[in-house]
């Protein structure tokens, strides 16, 4: 489904992405993981079309996504779920999960996408009038991931969505994603958690310094003893 090929990116001569290659298969759970400033969210940007390459091919169901602008990527069924939700506080749950469904189809299914959300996260049915402002930080997370969904995608990219939360909130959001890979959604999954990221995907990408350095099957990858060291801590 998705195809990146010797990717190349960067910011006022900085570089952040040198040669990167990936695929995401239909269905799929990917992790990409790695420190901070490893260039995973400049990645995601690039696939999204928020960020330019300098280089590279970014493939989409064999179409180029590099020459189209960000709202036509999510219309091909590409979302993200953004760092840092990037909800409008103001705009009631549903009111902000309303302004995912622009994509044509995704407006025709308005109620039908607006009973998965609420399905997959009840809290939101029961937060549905409520401010997003207002919301606990798990739940702005559940919004976050609940508005991307309201645009019937077939890849969702989500870019670090444990993030400052409880690690009883965190199992709920994981649980949340393993249920959607069961129903068939392939996702490129950006994440510092690296043992709950590693143990929920298939295969993984290891980024360092905007470089691929390891690749592989996630549990391979979570039983590497230099990839333990570096972000697992200790070996026990």
């Amino acid at each position: 489904m998705l195809e990146i090929n010797g990717l190349e990116a960067g910011y006022d001569g900085l570089v952040a992405l040198t040669d990167v290659s990936l695929t995401v298969g239909g269905g799929e759970i990917v992790a990409l993981v790695g420190a901070n400033g490893a260039g995973k969210s400049t990645l995601l940007r690039c696939i999204s079309g928020l960020h330019r390459p300098r280089a590279g091919a970014i493939r989409w169901r064999g179409d180029d996504l590099l020459t189209l602008p960000a709202h036509a990527v999510v219309e091909r069924g590409v979302a993200q779920v953004p760092e840092g939700r990037h909800l409008f506080p103001e705009m009631s749950v549903e009111e902000n999960l309303e302004l995912g469904a622009y994509r044509p189809r995704a407006r025709a299914a308005l109620r039908e996408r607006l009973a998965g959300v609420h399905d997959l996260f009840p809290r939101l049915a029961e937060r549905r009038r409520q401010r997003a402002g207002s919301l606990s930080g798990g739940e702005q997370q559940m919004l976050a991931i609940g508005r991307a969904l309201m645009s019937e995608p077939a890849l969702l990219m989500l870019d670090e969505p444990s993030l400052g939360l409880a690690p009883r909130v965190i199992d709920s959001i994981l649980e949340a994603l393993a249920a959607l890979h069961r129903s068939g959604l392939a996702l490129l999954l950006v994440e510092q958690n690296v043992q709950a990221a590693l143990a929920l995907a298939g295969r993984g990408y290891v980024l360092e310094r905007g470089r691929v350095v390891r690749e592989g099957a996630g549990a391979a990858l979570l039983g590497d003893p230099e990839i333990r060291r570096a972000y697992l801590g200790p070996l026990a």
